[in-house]
């Protein structure tokens, strides 16, 4: 890519979970950070003199007229979304959009048509199906080791939500959140599993809170079926930690299972693989312990400049990540009503 003019970035939003957007641009030699909008002006100067980021706003509609950009990036959470979306798809500009999408799958289903009717990239910062580990287990799934897939279990247990402060040092909007298990955090393990395992036919959930401190679900099971006849297990408890150094670094545990073996992911970023009727062993793969969860989010911008600059291939396009979003609602569907839900 050399010899390429930089893809000129401006972001919008400084909390907590930004840092790591704004560590990747930095990282990525294509891009130049052009401009950030932030309510926070403390923030955003310390973010500006950090990053070398040469423009400050307060109004993101003035950024977008004042500055000539190639890509915005919306971190900010759910409910400012559709307005922010639709800003720069009024001026032509593609989008980064973390997720939640948007607090109701309507309103996502509304976004993704504004911008597809604009013709405007618009690709969800999911970074999950990013992280290392999950990249290594799908090129065990396509050596063909793994041989025909049985399930997928994990166990998320980031041991973040005890106690009524629970989410207020880092991400204290998480509290409010009346879907909170799945609509912010299971949605990452939605997409894993379908990145791994293939499309989900069936669903079946049963959510409940346990800290009354916030306002949504902390805890729960999501079944899942897949078409290839596998079945999936999500057991989600935020309450609750692992054996890790930071139990943010995978959030839980993993078991891959298959006829050829089982591949098992521990707190620590490791991989082990088990040929059936055989010792399980470290499987040996390269990942830095740097940024968010094995740096998927570099990873994920990375794929993204790649892209625009290429037109090599994208994954969790708008219009994609509408799949985990219904899947989503089948799961909420399924524990208000007690029964299994089929997508088909």
């Amino acid at each position: 890519m050399s010899g390429i003019a930089p893809l000129r970035v401006a972001t919008v939003g400084t909390g907590y979970f930004s840092q790591f957007h704004y560590d990747a641009w930095n990282r990525i030699d294509e891009v130049e950070l052009a401009a950030l909008c932030s309510l926070d002006q403390q923030q955003a100067n310390a973010v500006a003199e950090r990053y070398d980021v040469p423009a400050i706003f307060q109004d993101m509609s003035v950024m977008l007229d004042e500055v000539r950009l190639d890509l915005l990036d919306i971190i900010t959470p759910p409910e400012t979304h559709k307005a922010m979306v639709e800003a720069a798809v009024a001026r032509g500009i593609p989008v980064i959009c973390q997720k939640p999408l948007a607090p109701t799958l309507a309103e996502a289903e509304a976004i993704v048509a504004l911008a597809e009717a604009a013709g405007i990239l618009l690709v969800v910062h999911e970074n999950f199906r990013f992280m290392p580990w999950f990249q290594q287990a799908r090129r065990v799934i396509e050596e063909g080791r793994l041989g025909q897939p049985h399930s997928v279990h994990f166990r998320m247990r980031p041991g973040d939500g005890q106690g009524p402060r629970a989410y207020l040092d880092r991400q204290p909007y998480f509290q409010n959140m009346s879907r909170f298990l799945i609509h912010e955090t299971g949605i990452h393990f939605i997409d894993s599993f379908r990145y791994l395992m293939g499309e989900v036919t069936a669903v079946y959930g049963q959510l409940r809170r346990i800290n009354p401190a916030i306002a949504g679900e902390d805890a729960g099971y999501a079944l899942f079926t897949f078409a290839c006849g596998a079945t999936g297990l999500l057991d989600g408890n935020r309450l609750n930690d692992h054996t890790a150094d930071n139990c943010r670094l995978t959030m839980g545990e993993m078991h891959l299972e298959g006829s050829g073996g089982v591949l098992r992911l521990d707190g620590f970023g490791d991989l082990w693989w088990k040929p059936h009727g055989g010792p399980e062993l470290r499987e040996d793969y390269d990942w830095e312990a740097r940024g968010f969860g094995g740096d998927c989010v570099y990873r994920l911008q990375r794929h993204v400049v790649e892209h625009l600059l290429t037109g090599g291939p994208l994954v969790n396009s708008g219009r994609d990540y509408l799949t985990n979003l219904r899947i989503e609602e089948a799961i909420y569907d399924s524990s208000r009503s007690g029964r299994r839900i089929d997508l088909a």
